[in-house]
């Protein structure tokens, strides 16, 4: 039986993933020349390091359409900073409390670590945060 969702039977969430270069970037590259199925609706943007997104911007990408933010931590394989983890999870906390000031809910925002080799985990957690988002539905104030 199919499951209900706040947004009705068809919605597919807008997820914005951000993703590390030398670290998560190969991961989910391997995930798509494996032909491993995730939902078509995630768009990827790279970045260095994960400790480098800025809260605003998950916010930002919110109020602009995305139903949802996964990021692609580097976990403690970070090449630049060796507190990334810890930084990006203060992150997360921060874009978290500006969502929820903004009328989102905080469970919009997902991280998890991903490696060079994590494509399966990849597929596996937005597969899981889609289909949380879904009963979440559309990313709306109020």
């Amino acid at each position: 039986m199919a499951e209900t969702t706040k947004a009705g039977k068809g919605f597919a969430p807008k997820i914005l993933a951000f993703s590390t270069n030398n670290i998560s970037d190969p991961g989910i590259d391997l995930a798509g020349s494996s032909h491993m199925h995730y939902p078509p609706t995630v768009m990827v943007i790279s970045m260095p390091c994960t400790s480098g997104i800025k809260p605003e911007w998950i916010l930002h990408a919110v109020r602009k359409g995305f139903d949802g933010i996964f990021i692609a931590s580097d976990g403690e394989e970070c090449a630049y900073l060796p507190d990334c983890a810890e930084r990006a999870s203060h992150i997360v906390k921060r874009a978290q409390a500006m969502l929820m000031e903004n009328g989102f809910e905080a469970e919009r925002i997902k991280m998890a670590a991903i490696c060079s080799v994590c494509a399966e985990p990849f597929t596996n957690q937005i597969k899981d945060f889609s289909e949380k988002i879904k009963t979440l539905g559309p990313a709306r104030k109020g």
